[in-house]
């Protein structure tokens, strides 16, 4: 189990962040505008959606809070898979999972179609010097990417990966030339740290009943969220010592949301909400929050528009500099999201507008795909109570339909409703359109699973066995 923060340290970090200027207050009085030579750092954790305080909930990150003061908070970003792999290759080749070619998990078998379409390669024809420090997760071997420097690193986790991402933002390099440095962190991630504060003040998310585990579940979530925190204020505080914060644009997101039941790995809002704030000159200067729809495929398209790049023709996404600049209400009139392969085969694909969301089911289940869902007390629970069982809510074809205005948990299926018939009817369209147009292979039936490719039966395993994902 790592090792968790003392409390003396998370206290000096909070009260260090209430107490610094804002580091953005120079940038905005100069209306500095992006260049090519704007440096990017992208902060990326494991499974965090959007349970984090700036979306307003009490969990202690206090960091992250005010990078979203200082920058753009996006309240309505969605990963375009709730799964590790399909999620990051999405986000950084710019296509819907299915499009990379990740249908999986990496540490599973699955590999990227194209890797020369991950998002460094564009940069490094751009100019740019591209470094991991930590985490990639969209290849088994992260050399095979194209990074131009990997970083050393013990493990994933923020004590091993903050302090060397930090070194390098201080060295030499950090000013030779443009950087795009991605730093992962292993953070939220099961297994989680140790609770650090009372479980007994402590609320579960809202799709999960509040119980003793459940909240002892989420006491571990908020001490692994803190120790994210940190990790962030160390690379942050490193970028304004070596003088780099006005020039370099900050994404800080996360893959999917939390690893609790009815979340990860569900194309509910809960399993797809992933939260975004990116701080950096020009329009990106802050405190802005934005509510409109967005995919994190949009990620690739904007950041080509914002530093004067080419856009590859293969993006599927749409540039929302738009929106961050007040030119655009909305870029989207609906977004995908999918599953195919997590733990287990769990075809399904949803479709979502600013009211309604629909999903469809291509596995002929009844009840859920629980290897899906991460092993911990909640899990625990739930199976101990007949979770395993428990009906689904989908109809026998698979379908499902939320009005999200009145139902934003996603628990009334409404395909039934005679006066729904011509919003269903659009968001099957929709879907369908969209599966024609991206080629996705549920279209010429079930997707086999490839040579070499690990995938486990949907059932659960034996009382008692555990699973990591």
């Amino acid at each position: 189990m790592p090792k968790d923060f003392t409390r003396r340290e998370l206290v000096g970090v909070a009260a260090a962040a209430a107490a610094a200027p804002s580091l953005f207050d120079a940038a905005r009085a100069s209306a500095i505008q992006p260049s090519r030579r704007t440096n990017i750092v992208y902060i990326h954790s494991h499974d965090s959606g959007r349970y984090l305080s700036p979306y307003g909930y009490a969990v202690p990150t206090p960091r992250l809070l005010g990078l979203a003061r200082e920058g753009v908070l996006f309240r309505q970003m969605h990963c375009a898979s709730p799964s590790c792999s399909a999620s990051r290759a999405a986000m950084l080749t710019g296509q819907s999972s299915h499009s990379s070619g990740m249908l999986g998990l990496t540490h599973r078998g699955w590999d990227l179609a194209h890797p020369e379409r991950h998002l460094v390669h564009t940069l490094g024809r751009a100019g740019y010097a591209t470094v991991l420090a930590g985490l990639q997760h969209v290849a088994r071997d992260a050399a095979s990417i194209g990074y131009s420097q990997i970083l050393p690193h013990q493990s994933n986790m923020v004590r091993d990966v903050a302090p060397g991402a930090a070194a390098f933002l201080r060295s030499p390099a950090a000013r030779a030339q443009p950087f795009f440095l991605d730093i992962g962190f292993e953070e939220t991630h099961r297994p989680l740290h140790p609770a650090v504060d009372d479980p007994a003040f402590i609320l579960p998310p809202a799709p999960i009943p509040d119980t003793p585990e459940s909240r002892r579940d989420m006491a571990e979530y908020h001490a692994s969220a803190r120790a994210l925190d940190h990790g962030v204020g160390l690379v942050l505080d490193a970028l304004q010592a070596a003088g780099l914060a006005e020039n370099t644009l900050i994404i800080s997101t996360t893959d999917h949301g939390l690893p609790f039941p009815t979340m990860k790995g569900e194309l509910r809002d809960g399993g797809t909400g992933v939260s975004m704030i990116m701080r950096g000159p020009g329009a990106f200067a802050g405190p802005k929050v934005s509510d409109a729809l967005l995919s994190q495929i949009d990620l690739f398209p904007t950041l080509c528009e914002y530093l004067g790049i080419a856009p590859p023709d293969w993006l599927e996404g749409q540039s929302y500099l738009p929106v961050v600049d007040g030119r655009k209400a909305e870029v989207n009139e609906a977004i995908f999201t999918e599953l195919t392969f997590h733990a287990a085969y769990e075809p399904k694909r949803a479709v979502r507008t600013q009211r309604y969301k629909y999903i469809r089911r291509f596995d002929g289940r009844r009840t859920p795909v629980v290897v899906n869902c991460d092993g911990g007390l909640t899990k625990a629970q739930w199976l101990k109570r007949g979770w395993a069982g428990y009906p689904l809510v989908a109809d026998e074809a698979g379908e499902e339909l939320f009005d999200l205005h009145f139902d934003p948990t996603e628990q009334r299926n409404l395909v039934a409703l005679p006066e729904l018939a011509p919003v269903l009817e659009d968001m099957r369209s929709r879907l369908s359109e969209w599966m024609r147009r991206t080629q996705d292979p549920l279209l010429d039936g079930p997707v086999a699973v490839p040579p070499g490719v690990r995938s486990d039966p949907p059932d659960p395993r034996p009382a008692g066995a555990t699973r990591r994902e």
